[in-house]
């Protein structure tokens, strides 16, 4: 019985009808029972992020210029948009034609030979036959700002000067070509738009689909066995090599936590030409290891629509927890 009820009978000189004893018995078990879920749910999460260690960093990559060589660190923090050390960052510079088209070592496989090193805040390119190029990691807001195009989608770019315009120009002698960077208050190129059959929102400046690119040592073992002439964990360009697990086991890992990184499975990687441009000659083949790779590792038929023919050889991941990470680090899947 409510207060207002046993005050009334009160007034009207009533002795207050007794609470059933029933009643404080039954709110007593839904207390519980309200606890108990509560603490349940928050328990949960934990649950169902049990952590079990499927192997360990061995390297880290950061690729500074699409097609260009990588950066070997032993750390780095990884963003939204991928693997950086200071303004280091990946992908965020393009190779572009001056009509704004992307220029990648499919068209242009020299793009390989072009090595960086980041000091004192800047990138300092290197390549064969060429003197050294100096380039400060941010750019006037005054230079020019390109509307570019990589695999059909629009993204800007600030022009990196003329300076480095002609250093690649000169070195890949082909045609006219421009150097771009990406800035962090420019709009990336959407998931939506990039993997619009998935159910994923993230952003990427200049890599081919996602912000981090995985693989592990003894897949590329595994598909050594099986060729003539070795690749190099190069050909493929990954920006976390992972060591002590079985060979293609990454295929089964859907989130894992590297360093205090946490990360999410978006797909498999599917394999096209670059992989055949070796990374120490900047010659394309266009063959291997594209055709031992399509002898077992094409697609499930019910991914055809996703991968087409292309074989699968590492996996994408998107950032849901940004964070740290080094060589070293156990990597862990959250199961």
């Amino acid at each position: 019985m409510g207060a207002s009820s046993s005050s009334t009978l009160a007034r009207l000189g009533l002795p207050a009808r007794p609470w059933p004893r029933w009643l404080g018995v039954a709110a007593l078990g839904l207390a519980a029972v309200a606890l108990g879920t509560v603490a349940w749910r928050r328990a949960w999460p934990r649950r169902r992020r049990r952590l079990q260690q499927v192997g360990t960093v061995a390297k880290l990559w950061i690729y500074p210029v699409k097609s260009c060589k990588g950066v070997p660190v032993s750390e780095a923090e990884c963003t939204a948009m991928g693997l950086r050390i200071g303004n280091l960052r990946d992908r965020f510079w393009l190779v572009i034609k001056e009509d704004g088209h992307m220029v990648t070592a499919r068209q242009e496989p020299r793009l390989v030979l072009v090595s960086i090193t980041y000091e004192n805040n800047c990138l300092i390119f290197r390549a064969p036959d060429m003197d050294q190029l100096v380039l400060p990691s941010k750019q006037p807001s005054s230079n020019k700002l390109h509307n570019c195009r990589i695999f059909g989608l629009d993204i800007k770019g600030r022009d990196c000067g003329n300076e480095a315009a002609k250093w690649f120009t000169n070195f890949l002698k082909t045609e006219a070509y421009r150097l771009v960077q990406f800035e962090t208050n420019m709009k990336g190129r959407t998931s939506r738009k990039l993997v619009p059959t998935l159910d994923q929102n993230y952003q990427v400046a200049y890599p081919d689909c996602c912000p981090l690119l995985i693989m592990t040592d003894a897949s590329l073992v595994d598909l050594n066995t099986r060729m003539e002439k070795k690749m190099k964990m190069e050909n493929f360009r990954p920006n976390i090599v992972v060591t002590g697990c079985d060979a293609f086991e990454e295929d089964t890992w859907d989130e894992l936590l590297i360093g205090s990184v946490e990360v999410k499975k978006v797909m498999a990687c599917p394999r096209c030409i670059l992989t055949t441009v070796d990374p120490d000659a900047g010659v394309i083949d266009r063959k291997e290891p594209l055709d031992t790779l399509k002898s077992y590792r094409l697609c499930d038929p019910s991914e055809r629509q996703l991968y087409k023919l292309s074989p699968l050889f590492g996996i994408y991941y998107s950032v849901e927890k940004i964070g740290s990470l080094r060589v070293g680090d156990p990597v862990y899947r959250m199961v």
